[in-house]
């Protein structure tokens, strides 16, 4: 009886627990139905959703397309309401005689009064219209630094990426290479107990130095995992409870043509957002210059007046030639020109816009000259790195039959123990080599993308 009733609270205890770890209430860190893997393109999505910088230059957005508002509000008219309540003195008779003086007080009433000024603009000779197009462009540059901010963030994110997936690649290599060494350890041991001249005691020595060299590297590389993971882990805005990894397991040369030089200059030209930035800015500088010379001229309205006044205790005046600021009705349209005059003021705002203009000139004739040579520096180190990829696989594909034959050459007692090791360490090395040149490789293909701002068509898929 009592070995059935364990049996018992087993099975209930697995029934409770095991809907449970379904809906992943009671789920353990390890539970691989909770695991996220995220492949390159997802962190970049997750990266330029999340991205603090990204959201502060689209507030700048936000804010430029205030300024859009704010001037078009100006074609539109301006309303002034004043409305006041308060004592007045009294006042009795009427205009021709009345018993109360200016010069006296004669007691005191209410008096309430609501003033009403209309100003709709009718000409401003380019005020409005230059300050709706600078508000514009304005706008364009300001989307361009968000583009340009978001390039940069899927720079990072390749960087990240790859980075984690070459660590992981070495972190292989030098546990092979360990492996290697315990084999060729028992060899050594295994010969030295036969007493076989092929091998020495030395040899034992050498390849613990070997080996000791190896740890070194594996944790070096272990924390470069690590940094790298952690890194990419904020990039992409996960916590550290959530239990998450790339989706590629292994390093691998990025499948496409670098093209003609050529083509990516133009391209750059076409789609870099600091090309856009300028442009735009450049358009908006020169509006800003013909909003500055509008002070010039003066500005034409259509301009409206409307007056109450009120107050008990004083006698309303009728004549219009006689105007009472405490109890009257008179209101009115006109169509005026206001016109400010100074000396000087005008000319040096004129001189200071023109003087922004021609900055944002050079700045453009400087990025002409300038982004077309990191083009051209980029593309040459994208074809580099493409050739290292060749000469990196030859060499380790060289150094791997180079231990094949060391090894055979050891085990037939023709070889010493020493070419080896030495050919061990030559095949890890280039081993290495290899994922460093693929790296280099994608690293130089993303950084040519981002020159020339074909991460924007990246952006926008």
């Amino acid at each position: 009886m009592r070995k059935i009733s364990v049996i018992v609270v087993i099975l209930f205890f697995y029934l409770l627990i095991l809907p449970l770890k379904k809906d992943g209430s009671s789920a353990s860190e390890g539970d691989t139905s909770t695991r996220v893997l995220l492949t390159l393109e997802e962190c970049i999505k997750r990266s330029l959703t999340i991205s603090p910088e990204i959201q502060e230059k689209e507030y700048d957005v936000e804010i430029a397309r205030a300024k859009i508002k704010e001037v078009s509000a100006n074609r539109f008219p301006q309303l002034t309401f004043i409305g006041m309540v308060g004592p007045a003195p009294k006042a009795r008779g009427d205009q021709i005689d009345s018993p109360d003086s200016v010069t006296e007080l004669h007691g005191l009433t209410d008096f309430e009064r609501i003033d009403i000024n209309m100003v709709q603009p009718l000409y401003t000779f380019g005020k409005i219209t230059s300050g709706l197009k600078a508000a514009t462009h304005g706008v364009n540059a300001k989307k361009a630094m968000v583009t340009q901010e978001e390039t940069d963030i899927v720079l990072k994110t390749k960087e990240y990426y790859y980075g984690l997936l070459l660590a992981r690649e070495i972190r292989e290599i030098i546990l092979n290479v360990k492996e290697d060494f315990d084999i060729a350890k028992d060899k050594i041991n295994d010969l030295l107990e036969k007493g076989s001249e092929n091998v020495d005691e030395a040899d034992l020595h050498k390849l613990d130095t070997y080996y000791g060299e190896v740890e070194g590297h594996l944790q070096e590389v272990e924390k470069s995992i690590e940094l790298a993971h952690s890194a990419l882990r904020m990039h992409v805005g996960l916590s550290n409870d959530i239990d998450f990894d790339i989706a590629e397991t292994s390093l691998k040369q990025v499948d496409r043509e670098i093209g003609e030089i050529s083509l990516h200059i133009e391209k750059a030209k076409e789609m870099r957002p600091e090309f856009t930035q300028i442009k735009e800015g450049l358009l908006a500088h020169e509006s800003l210059v013909k909003v500055a010379k509008s002070d010039y001229y003066p500005s034409i309205f259509l301009g409206g007046l409307l007056s109450y006044a009120n107050s008990s205790g004083r006698t309303r005046i009728k004549n219009p030639y006689i105007n009472d600021e405490f109890n009257h009705l008179y209101g009115g349209v006109v169509v005026g020109a206001k016109w400010d005059i100074d000396f000087g003021i005008t000319k040096a705002k004129v001189e200071s816009a023109f003087a922004e203009e021609l900055k944002l000139t050079k700045t453009m004739d400087f990025a002409e000259a300038g982004i077309p040579l990191q083009v051209k520096k980029a593309y040459l180190e994208a074809v580099e790195a493409k050739e290292n990829i060749i000469s990196t696989e030859r060499s380790y594909k060289s150094a791997k039959k180079w231990l094949v034959i060391a090894v055979a050459n050891f085990d037939m007692g023709i070889g010493p123990a020493k070419e080896i090791f030495e050919a061990l360490s030559a095949y890890a090395k280039m081993n290495v080599e290899y994922f460093k040149s693929i790296y280099n490789y994608n690293m130089a293909l993303a950084n040519l993308s981002h020159v020339t701002g074909e991460d924007c068509e990246e952006i926008r898929r």
